[in-house]
């Protein structure tokens, strides 16, 4: 269902916004854009499916078989609609366009990738580059699509470039805004039942706890801390646990800046 939604939302940014503007979307469907200008014989829609069959393949072999599977379906299904809804010029102010059309598609792409699939194209590449860095997918995603739009300026006019990347600069905040997996978090969590939390925490979050003595500075209870580093896709289902061992406990999350040593990336 988010794949389907996903792809309505990256189609309509492009149909209702940046088609009718002149301007150009982020990835592979801009590339498709840049494509279909100078091949008029293709549609935007069939170029995105092209481009997007050999990133499928290399997909299945370095991300998964099923991330790779949901984002082909999200780029069969953007390319259905991109051929199915019509073009509609809904304002003539080029920087509503570029702005709403970034907001757009990036709320679009950023449901994709939050549910653990990909709007194809650059943003697999992306997201294997922010796996191995540990870094947002937005900063990758904007530096790629950037250097795609300045070579496509020396085809094109350079004003429409420059439109270009304030539509990917829109488009990699919302992503960043939407897919939180590099946000990490510090839960400080002071418990009666530091063993029954400990066995939760290893068998439904698989993340290392460190155990810190702890006394009640009212009741004078000896108590323990429990400390962990969760990603913040983790924040919820690490509250039901804790609700669920220990309804009393007292957690404190912070954000956390960095991280050094040990810590599992690929979840």
């Amino acid at each position: 269902m988010i794949v389907f939604v996903g792809a309505i939302l990256l189609a309509g940014s492009l149909n209702f916004f940046l088609i009718p503007a002149d301007v150009f979307a982020s990835g592979f469907t801009g590339l498709a854009q840049i494509l279909a200008e100078l091949l008029p014989f293709f549609t935007p829609g069939i170029l995105l499916f092209l481009l997007n069959i050999p990133v499928a393949i290399i997909g299945w072999m370095k991300v998964g078989k099923s991330f790779t599977l949901y984002s082909f379906i999200n780029v069969a299904f953007t390319t259905f609609f991109l051929e199915a809804l019509p073009i509609v010029h809904i304002s003539d102010d080029i920087i509503l366009n570029s702005v709403f059309g970034g907001v757009i598609g990036g709320f679009g792409a950023g449901l994709v990738l939050k549910m653990g699939a990909s709007s194809g194209g650059l943003d697999i590449i992306a997201l294997l580059l922010a796996r191995v860095s540990d870094r947002p997918v937005g900063m990758y995603f904007f530096a790629m699509n950037a250097a795609i739009v300045m070579s496509a300026s020396v085809i094109f006019d350079l004003e429409k470039a420059l439109y270009t990347l304030l539509t990917l600069y829109v488009t990699s905040r919302i992503i960043d805004t939407v897919h939180t997996r590099h946000v990490k978090l510090t839960a400080m969590i002071v418990t009666k039942k530091p063993e029954e939390l400990q066995r939760a925490f290893h068998s439904k979050v698989t993340r290392g706890v460190t155990r810190i003595p702890a006394k009640g500075g009212y009741t004078r209870e000896d108590k323990e801390m429990l400390m962990i580093v969760i990603t913040r896709y983790e924040l919820y289902q690490l509250q039901q646990i804790i609700d669920e061992v220990d309804s009393e406990a007292f957690t404190n999350f912070v954000q956390t800046t960095g991280i050094h040593g040990m810590f599992r990336k690929d979840d």
